[in-house]
């Protein structure tokens, strides 16, 4: 027996039919070909991996979670964090490959496969394999076992019926259900380690089988990451402490609408500003400058915030410019941004690094000069009222 989904009620009801409407407008957005559009994703991709495992204590930046999802060298991240990021990043890869399988089926031995993706660099956490005895999270600050996972002779059985229910509860939004098994399967913690990161990843396998959008645009990971210590306290509420699957999972099912909500806001957000940029970008390199088109990409990756290496201009302009070009025209690419004042150049040789100038800066901050706070206060209700409910979520 895991947890029981939650009756959704008129509440319930609101807030999936305002996250319906919010990605309704952004899938007018991104399904018609607009050339800023793949590097957007890949940056909503890259920042979903960096929340996820940041939860984790594996800390990279977004410029290496990208080099991550481009099979590019890292610049500054330890090997521990590069590694989790690489097998997280195989994971998800799977997961987007598994999101067009006509023949897909949920089962425990997909579950512990995406399970090996992520851990096999680490023996000791017996990647893909059901852990063999107890386990206990603790508190790091004060030593204190917050949670006890069932026993382990349990965890098949368990997982063999979190793919049931999910199975049994297709007509179920595949928000809800979606968050059902992210928390049935983190409070079953099957695994030795990466629990997290796995229920994570399951979320948006659900999430990405509904079709409506691609994963990049609906995963909450970036938001879990961001407000990490709220998901343990609503993990910790639900869960009391130990493996109670009768205990009631709406305040759950609740965190995660709101998630969805202010997710869906902020990347609608960020496309809608990406749209102005790359007008922007467009303006200026028309201007009579004598810059390449192509070095539009790069330009558009480092008003994004982003530091531009050789490796990732040329990787970005193949990717999202279907035009592969060498490491010394690159150089000069670059060389010539620096000497438009469009780039600023950072250390020497293999160091080397560039960022947004001043123009490019203007361009960002004029593209966000209208934002305003994300507001979940009336997620829940039928008509909008007050300014209260702000959340940490800025990106």
């Amino acid at each position: 027996m895991v947890f029981e989904f939650p009756e959704l009620g008129a509440e319930e009801e609101v807030a999936l039919a305002k996250i319906g409407n919010l990605r309704k407008e952004l899938r007018h957005y991104v399904a018609e070909p607009r050339r800023w559009v793949g590097s957007v994703r890949r940056m909503l991709a890259a920042r979903a991996i960096q929340g996820s495992n940041s939860i984790e204590g594996y800390n990279v930046s977004v410029e290496d979670a990208v080099a991550a999802i481009e099979d590019d060298d890292p610049s500054d991240a330890r090997t521990e964090d590069w590694h989790a990021v690489m097998g997280y990043r195989r994971a998800m890869t799977y997961v987007l490959q598994l999101a067009e399988d006509e023949h897909f089926q949920l089962s425990p031995h997909l579950i512990r496969s995406l399970h090996f993706m992520m851990a096999e660099y680490d023996l000791e956490a017996s990647p893909g394999l059901w852990r063999p005895g107890p386990i206990w999270i603790r508190d790091d600050a004060t030593g204190e076992v917050v949670y006890e996972g069932p026993d382990a002779d349990q965890v098949p059985g368990l997982v063999d019926d979190l793919v049931e229910q999910l199975a049994l509860h297709q007509d179920v939004p595949p928000i809800v259900r979606g968050a059902m098994a992210h928390l049935s399967l983190v409070m079953i913690h099957p695994f030795r380690d990466g629990n997290g990161r796995m229920s994570r990843c399951l979320q948006t396998l659900v999430l990405a089988r509904d079709r409506i959008l691609a994963p990049a645009w609906c995963s909450i990971e970036e938001y879990l990451g961001a407000n990490t210590q709220r998901y343990y306290e609503i993990l910790a509420q639900v869960g009391e402490g130990e493996w109670n699957p009768d205990n009631d999972a709406r305040p759950w099912v609740r965190f995660c609408l709101e998630a969805h909500y202010i997710q869906a806001m902020s990347v609608l957000r960020r496309v809608r500003e990406s749209e102005r940029m790359w007008t922007d970008l467009e303006a200026l390199l028309e201007g009579g400058r004598g810059l390449p088109e192509r070095s539009i990409q790069g330009l558009f990756d480092a008003t994004l915030g982003l530091r531009v290496r050789n490796v990732s201009y040329r990787s970005v302009i193949k990717r999202f410019g279907a035009e592969e070009i060498s490491h010394q025209v690159a150089t000069s690419d670059l060389r010539a941004l620096v000497e438009a004042g469009l780039l600023r150049q950072h250390g020497k040789k293999r160091g080397t690094y560039y960022v947004a100038a001043e123009p490019l800066e203007e361009i960002r901050n004029r593209a966000r000069e209208r934002r305003q706070p994300l507001d979940a206060s009336s997620l829940f209700i039928a008509e909008t009222s007050g300014t209260s409910g702000q959340v940490k979520f800025s990106a």
